[in-house]
């Protein structure tokens, strides 16, 4: 490859002074010299690990990422194509401290250089695990993994669709342990792959195929057997996620084994460490109900044969009763203080007609003795004018003609004035 010095000639020894001087060499163009730059630059370096903090970070609608590396005294602009970019598991942004492997690219247009990243990883964290965290922060503001959300189950299960692999240990597992402890559930497998590019979506679309399921499913579970965190990545990626929370059904989460913790574990209802755990929380033990069962049956006969002589008790207390051993006593009680009352009453009433009596007797005597009857009876008479019944008491009250009427003990008489003495 022709270098920069390749077109300019050294002369071995000063040329003679007789000899005319040297043409100088012709000039380059800005685009000959900056493509020799290219060529030396980009074969010398093929290939390089920088580190330094992310700065000036971008991210357009292209999905290419263009960002500048800098450490305390330089500063080395870098881009990263869409295809490499979206393999990145964590989110780039100002402030990171990465390490970047691609290589050296001279940009001829703007006669600048900068470096292709092909590879990010974060410093002192591995990119998975900060991509978990990341996102972990990110859906606990939004909520997903409140306590308060989270469903309880129902005691009793009879339709179970679990969100597995067809041919994994965990199906197997689960199978196994639930048929141990009780037979009273269907179990309906939504077949997925566990692990895996895509597999995320998959076990999301799943979830999402088990809510819509026609029959009542009672419980879903999301199950898998153990791994590293490559393996278990699908359950902590946001589709997954997302699709635990809008579940209608409650979801158990069995991913992994007790130390494996995924984003699947956080937003589920219920966390089971391992599948065959999950088939223990879901269903109890058929030994277990039946010892409850019978415990329970031995509690309500001791309430019921409590309940018998406490009852016995009190009928036997109330029919020792007087009303129930001579039930017309109190009626005959009552019939009694009737009689005594009535015999009282009877008693004042002819009290009080003898008192009338006599009051009226007296009032009769003295009425009698001054009746004017009486007074007739011994020779006097009662005259009274015959127009108006007035009594006369004075003759001068009277002139000649008028009549009068005089009434004697026995009989009456009618008279005309014919002369007033």
């Amino acid at each position: 490859m022709p270098y920069l010095f390749d077109r300019f000639e050294i002369p071995d020894e000063e040329p003679a002074r007789n000899e005319p001087a040297p043409q100088p060499p012709r000039p380059m163009t800005v685009s000959e010299l900056t493509e020799q730059i290219k060529s030396v630059v980009e074969e010398v370096f093929p290939t390089v690990c920088v580190s330094g903090e992310i700065s000036n970070f971008s991210r357009p609608q292209s999905g290419h990422c263009y960002f500048t590396l800098k450490d305390e005294q330089a500063q080395l602009k870098a881009a990263m194509w869409r295809t490499s970019a979206s393999k990145v598991r964590f989110d780039l942004r100002d402030g990171q401290e990465v390490v970047c492997r691609g290589r050296i690219e001279v940009y001829a247009p703007r006669g600048t250089y900068q470096l292709i990243v092909e590879r990010i990883e974060p410093v002192g964290v591995g990119a998975l695990e900060l991509a978990l965290r990341q996102l972990r922060d990110r859906l606990a503001k939004e909520g997903l993994f409140d306590p308060a959300r989270k469903r309880p189950l129902p005691p009793f299960v009879k339709q179970i669709a679990v969100v597995t692999s067809p041919t994994g240990a965990a199906i197997h597992d689960f199978l196994q342990v639930l048929a141990r402890r009780w037979r009273g559930a269907d179990v309906l497998i939504v077949p997925t792959r566990v692990q895996g590019e895509g597999a995320a979506e998959e076990i999301a679309a799943a979830i999402a195929t088990a809510n819509r399921i026609a029959r009542p499913i009672d419980c879903l579970v999301v199950a898998r057997g153990g791994g590293s965190l490559e393996d278990l990545w699908a359950f902590n990626e946001e589709p997954v996620v997302r699709a635990i929370a809008a579940s209608r059904i409650p979801v158990i989460s069995a991913v992994g084994h007790e130390v494996d913790v995924t984003l699947a574990d956080l937003v589920a209802d219920v966390r089971a460490l391992t599948p065959s755990e999950a088939a223990e929380i879901v269903a109890p033990a058929s030994e277990e109900i039946l010892a409850a069962l019978t415990q329970t049956q031995r509690r309500i006969s001791a309430v019921m044969r409590n309940r018998l002589l406490s009852s016995r008790a009190k009928i036997e207390s109330i029919a020792a009763r007087t009303v129930f051993r001579r039930p017309l006593q109190k009626i005959r009680d009552i019939e009694r203080r009737l009689d005594e009352r009535s015999d009282r009453i009877n008693r004042a009433v002819r009290r009080q007609y003898e008192i009338a009596a006599q009051t009226l007797g007296g009032l009769s005597a003295k009425l009698e003795t001054l009746s004017p009857l009486n007074v007739l009876a011994r020779g006097y008479s009662l005259t009274v004018r015959e127009d108006d019944g007035k009594p006369v008491r004075s003759a001068s009250t009277l002139k000649q003609g008028d009549v009068v009427r005089t009434r004697f003990a026995e009989g009456e008489a009618v008279a005309r004035v014919e002369k007033i003495l």
